[in-house]
């Protein structure tokens, strides 16, 4: 009787990690996070809350005009106040007492 529990646990330990590391592994795939409920520029957006489709639109946030309800901009993922990207230049401070 301890075999099969043991080979009974060891089964579900073995079928709980590799469910673990097939989800870990496409977490950050947006293909299969599915439809991601933002305000998109350039298309009609209408408010989730109540249906209609008049906006605030902020720099990282649009507003329903009539519900409140808030939306994230899918530009404001990429540029905005606080977010810095490196573009491979030096950012060196230069050298002022060499020029003195």
């Amino acid at each position: 009787m301890t075999a099969r529990i043991a080979r009974h646990r060891s089964r579900t330990i073995l079928l709980v990690l590799l469910s673990l590391s097939l989800t870990a592994c496409h977490a950050h795939d947006p293909s299969r996070r599915g439809y991601h409920i933002a305000y998109r520029e350039n298309q009609v957006n209408h408010c989730p809350g109540c249906g209609r489709s008049h906006w605030y639109i902020g720099r990282l946030s649009a507003e329903c005009g009539f519900c409140g309800t808030a939306l994230p901009l899918t530009e404001s993922l990429s540029t905005g106040a606080g977010l810095y990207r490196c573009s491979g230049r030096s950012h060196a401070l230069p050298d002022f007492a060499a020029a003195a």
